[in-house]
């Protein structure tokens, strides 16, 4: 565990976004009441495929590695994203208040070696497109810095869009997008 745990760098970063017909919030806690969402709760594998090319387009043009898609990490991006959509909060850590990279730990495993995680969240009702995505995590530094990392080969989305979020998105219809990003050596 120790030699996991000094192998770790954890660089997580959190946005919280305003949109035009609704706002985005940051929290980590605002754990009222939870919705029962699987019936109104839907994946969105197009936005997470137009973001997956999005970022590598925008790292080949800094002449980055482009990430390849890991599915350990799209389990645990998109675990978190149903999670927030549930819950109602919007937050790394996980509902039951554990940190983000143990969440990602339980998927993305290692046999040998050390890795890294990262992550970026972002909401927006009642949609989210990939290119506002993009350009709303360009617009702060720490986000701007996980997409343009050069030490990560993988990455994980998970995108959901829910049409009456509890908490946090006080009922909006809100898009949640979580985005792990990995190595492994």
């Amino acid at each position: 565990m120790r030699r996991f745990l000094l192998g770790l760098t954890i660089t997580a970063v959190l946005v919280a976004l305003g949109a035009s017909s609704g706002t985005g919030s940051a929290a980590t806690s605002g754990r009222s009441t939870r919705a029962v969402v699987s019936t109104r709760m839907a994946s969105l594998p197009l936005l997470q495929s137009q973001v997956l090319a999005a970022i590598n387009d925008l790292r080949r043009k800094q002449g980055l590695v482009p990430l390849k898609p890991n599915s350990a990490l799209a389990a645990a991006a998109f675990e978190q994203s149903a999670s927030m959509a549930a819950h109602g909060f919007f937050g790394h850590a996980s509902y039951g208040g554990s940190p983000f990279w143990k969440r990602v730990a339980a998927k993305y495993t290692i046999s040998n070696g050390s890795w890294k995680v990262g992550e970026n969240l972002v909401w927006r009702s009642p949609w989210l497109s990939a290119q506002s995505a993009l350009e709303l995590w360009l617009a702060s530094p720490e986000h701007r810095d996980n997409l343009l990392s050069p030490a990560w080969r993988e990455i994980g989305l998970g995108a959901v869009h829910v049409s009456s979020a509890p908490g946090v998105y006080e009922g909006r219809a809100v898009t949640i997008l979580t985005a792990d990003f990995g190595v492994r050596r």
